[in-house]
């Protein structure tokens, strides 16, 4: 009852109490992120969403478009901005993608969206099982320090456990990890990055 009918309807209603609340700052950081990256401010990616139907992900950009004298991007490393390392700092990047909550694409706990290109290797994993949240039981565990097996597994867990007290947990819990950001977290796995890499990734990484 609550996954199925409940949570999606809660899902949208505090969505758009979000968007209609925090588009102030919504469009100062997505001007931010214009003027750093020299670019259109909203990023777009296809991602694996419930049972594998892929969707468009919202996110604030936070790398450039530089190449090199051959036309490939540069790494990663060379295009992150300083506002952009900022904003994935403190998940401000992730905003945009209350517009996905509000389209019934993702919800605001779930497990992390994959991107399309493994949806071959991994289209009948557990996590699939749920829609993708903006932030999910892995995020608060550890976030970026954990393996990608150690993500796998509290994503399982959370599937197998969702509920209203859990998500009103794992919502709570993320307001102390956003405040306790840290630079020095572990880097994403680029099967996980958000932006286009300068290197493709292989599905052996999992």
């Amino acid at each position: 009852m609550y996954n199925k009918l409940i949570k999606p309807a809660l899902d949208r209603l505090l969505a758009l109490i979000g968007l209609l609340t925090l588009w102030p700052l919504l469009l100062l950081i997505a001007l931010a992120s214009a003027v750093s990256t020299r670019s259109n401010p909203l990023f777009r990616q296809q991602r694996m969403g419930q049972h594998g139907r892929l969707f468009c992900l919202f996110k604030l950009r936070t790398m450039t478009n530089n190449r090199d004298a051959c036309g490939n991007l540069l790494p990663d490393a060379d295009r992150l901005t300083s506002t952009g390392k900022w904003l994935r700092q403190t998940s401000l990047d992730e905003l945009p993608q209350l517009v996905n909550v509000l389209l019934g694409q993702m919800s605001l706990v779930g497990p992390r969206p994959l991107l399309a290109t493994y949806a071959v290797t991994l289209l009948y994993h557990e996590r699939h099982i749920v829609r993708p949240g903006i932030t999910g039981w892995a995020q608060v565990h550890g976030r970026n320090s954990l393996s990608w097996e150690q993500k796998f597994a509290l994503d399982s867990w959370y599937v197998r456990h969702v509920s209203f007290r859990t998500d009103c947990s794992i919502l709570w819990r993320t307001l102390f990890v956003l405040i306790d950001s840290s630079p020095s977290a572990t880097p994403l796995s680029p099967c996980f990055s958000t932006e286009p890499e300068a290197t493709p990734v292989s599905s052996s990484a999992f």
